[in-house]
């Protein structure tokens, strides 16, 4: 999540063939020889000990899943305020990747919108890095000059080299500045983490790496109080809304994105 009270600090810090062993056409000597003949390429077969990313399963499909990303563009998508992902976000090993170096800079936004839905996507960040998953976000850049005026956020973050990493509710998996997480799962930086987003009729539950960390009642009495008490009191119609973008945060630091599915409830 962007601190807008604090400077933001830069972050930018095969397999073989397999073969056939063959014996040739020998008498009961023990001194044949033995020849290696490689695969024919159309004879071989592809593994499935790592799955494929971007696609969905056939189950996945006649469940409602649709994918949000499809590997290779960034269609779909568009930065804040734009009708195109800025230069600074592009596709890099099946992933969508933010590289300051680049130029440029907003966070990356759905082109459609969602109400209730569950969504699932992975990351994966560099040390010191900072970034963040948000839902519900309104684009209206007159009224709301950054996506978070108005988009509650899951913490996209390297805990133990970013500052934010010090601040309660502030850490990878919490409902930045709301509410923090009820276990810690976060994997190492630089591994890819699992994010689930489920919002339905209010009711918001978090998921990082398989784990429920965060459940809460969007909207209630209990929400408006808790939001008064966070930064977002700044910002009055911050987590009002019921429908709106996903948007994945420009915090000026290099994270990647994966995987991006989402089922509408």
């Amino acid at each position: 999540m962007k601190n807008t009270l604090l400077a933001i600090p830069a972050c930018l810090l095969i397999s073989a063939l397999p073969v056939f062993r063959k014996a040739l056409p020998t008498t009961a000597s023990a001194s044949a020889t033995i020849q290696t003949v490689p695969v024919p390429a159309t004879a071989q077969t592809v593994s499935t000990s790592v799955p494929m990313q971007n696609v969905l399963t056939s189950t996945e499909i006649e469940k409602g899943w649709k994918s949000l990303f499809d590997g290779a563009t960034t269609s779909g998508w568009h930065s804040y305020g734009q009708t195109k992902a800025g230069a600074e976000w592009e596709v890099k090993d099946g992933a969508l990747h933010l590289d300051k170096s680049k130029g440029g800079e907003g966070d990356l936004l759905t082109d459609g919108t969602y109400g209730n839905f569950d969504l699932k996507v992975e990351w994966k960040i560099t040390p010191k890095g900072n970034s963040g998953i948000l839902f519900h976000v309104q684009e209206d850049t007159v009224r709301y000059p950054e996506p978070y005026y108005t988009g509650p956020e899951m913490q996209v973050l390297d805990n133990d080299g970013h500052s934010d990493g010090k601040i309660h509710k502030h850490r990878a998996g919490d409902l930045y500045d709301l509410i923090a997480c009820s276990k810690e799962t976060v994997k190492p930086v630089g591994e890819w983490n699992q994010a689930e987003i489920y919002s339905k009729d209010g009711q918001l539950k978090l998921f990082l790496n398989g784990v429920n960390v965060v459940t809460t009642t969007q909207w209630d009495d209990s929400w408006k109080t808790m939001v008064a008490g966070s930064k977002f009191k700044q910002w009055p119609d911050f987590g009002t809304f019921k429908r709106g973008k996903i948007d994945l945060q420009d915090h000026n630091c290099e994270v990647w994105y994966r995987n991006i599915k989402i089922k509408e409830l």
